[in-house]
């Protein structure tokens, strides 16, 4: 099976989210995974991990350990979801995704095996889309002899495909309000799916919370005699600023007195913290005997980078992308606003998916937008743009619905003087969708 067959074959699987009821069946159950990683000979053992589960920020902590890492020397694996607009962006090794070739290959060694655990009756059913892909990224991973390889939960971590790891340190980032259909009404709820990654005695790197959802995992890591690392309590921030949209802070290790000078390249005051969250996995993992160079972290931390989150297209006038689709997201880019954009006219092109909380979000961001443009991703999950501006609208001090995500794009080029700012943001799907565009568009530009 070459690659284009390998992609339709998977997507014929259904994506990461169906309807709750039919996820509840076929997704939020162990028992796939464990059986065909089992077939593979349980490859996700062959390397020792980290895994990160959170509500907002798992993938951009995942991104700066897997650079810090691959700083210190390791060959890493990064195993991140969804993607932006291949899914190769999934599978990752030494920071380059897996090639066509090499996905197709992958893919192939574990189909076989699929096809003979359902014949035998040892699967109860297909595993899913998301299931297929994490196995890949445990064969692969393993194919290719990584020394240390990174995971990022794909939703809530209790039941997801990810969560047959045995790793050596687990990371939960902030969480708050998403997915409630598949994790839960409250925090508490929510925060005891993803605390559901923790296993007996692996230490718990874990960011500020509310007071609920920290003391729902903090019960759940007495349980099973977890150690918890708290960013919050073993650092002290010293000499924090802006630069360019980007935070900088000087961090003191409160134990031991070691200065560590943190300057992630990524934009938004909230990525320090994400940092802070690979900085306190990194400074364990040296304690356990991994050779880490702490030159190793401030260099992996300033050189990661992460597409599609607060991610500059261009200048002049400023184009951003930000997936902020739930409204974590979106109070983290409305702080980044504020920041860095008062005073300035701001254009936000729009869009959302159905199981999103859009009045929420909009009531966050769209006051400190001129005017919102309501467009849409090619994806059934989506809400048309007419239906956001119904539900949304009023939320606007101006709007405009503009279906076709592309003639939103070039509408809001058009309209926008040289010192505005447009931000593309709403659903990581729009964002995938319109970062291709504007590559294609600039491939078509130099020609």
């Amino acid at each position: 099976m070459n690659y284009e067959a390998a992609v339709r074959y998977l997507l014929s699987l259904g994506r990461e989210l169906a309807a709750p009821t039919q996820a509840a069946a076929a997704k939020f159950d162990l028992e796939n995974i464990t059986v065909l990683a089992e077939r593979l000979g349980q490859p996700q053992r062959a390397y020792p991990s980290a895994h990160i589960a959170g509500t907002n920020g798992k993938g951009s902590t995942a991104a700066f350990l897997e650079s810090i890492l691959r700083h210190a020397g390791f060959r890493t694996g990064l195993n991140t979801s969804p993607h932006l607009e291949k899914i190769n962006e999934r599978l990752r090794i030494n920071g380059d995704e897996i090639s066509d070739e090499a996905f197709a290959e992958t893919f192939a060694r574990i189909h076989v095996p699929i096809e003979e655990l359902l014949a035998a009756g040892k699967l109860r059913a297909h595993p899913t889309y998301f299931e297929c892909v994490t196995a890949m990224a445990f064969e692969y991973f393993a194919r290719e002899r990584t020394e240390f390889s990174v995971f990022e939960v794909g939703l809530g971590g209790r039941l997801d495909a990810t969560n047959i790891l045995s790793p050596v340190v687990t990371i939960i980032t902030r969480i708050d309000f998403d997915h409630e259909n598949f994790l839960g009404h409250s925090l508490r709820e929510i925060a005891a799916e993803k605390a559901g990654i923790l296993k007996p005695a692996v230490p718990l790197v874990l960011t500020e919370q509310s007071p609920e959802a920290r003391e729902a995992i903090l019960a759940r890591a007495s349980e099973l005699g977890c150690p918890v690392i708290e960013p919050a309590r073993i650092f002290r921030l010293d000499h924090e600023s802006m630069r360019d949209g980007s935070a900088r802070a000087r961090v003191i290790e409160v134990d031991s007195g070691e200065i560590f000078d943190l300057a992630p390249s990524l934009p938004g005051h909230f990525q320090l913290q994400n940092a802070l969250n690979a900085l306190a996995a990194a400074r364990f993992l040296q304690n356990r005997g991994f050779r880490i160079p702490d030159g190793a972290i401030t260099q992996g931390i300033a050189g990661t980078v992460w597409p599609g989150r607060l991610e500059k297209l261009q200048s002049i006038p400023d184009v951003y992308l930000d997936g902020a689709h739930n409204p974590g997201a979106a109070r983290e880019l409305v702080h980044f606003l504020e920041q860095n954009f008062a005073g300035r006219k701001i254009w936000l092109i729009y869009a959302a998916l159905r199981d999103k909380a859009v009045d929420e979000v909009a009531g966050l961001l769209f006051p400190h937008a001129t005017e919102v443009i309501f467009t849409a991703p090619r994806t059934s999950r989506a809400v048309s743009a007419a239906q956001l501006a119904d539900i949304a609208g009023h939320h606007a001090a101006h709007f405009s619905v503009i279906p076709e995500a592309e003639g939103a794009f070039e509408h809001t080029l058009a309209k926008a003087g040289p010192d505005d700012a447009i931000f593309i943001t709403g659903s990581l799907y729009l964002v995938g969708q319109l970062r291709h565009y504007w590559k294609r568009r600039a491939q078509v530009a130099t020609r």
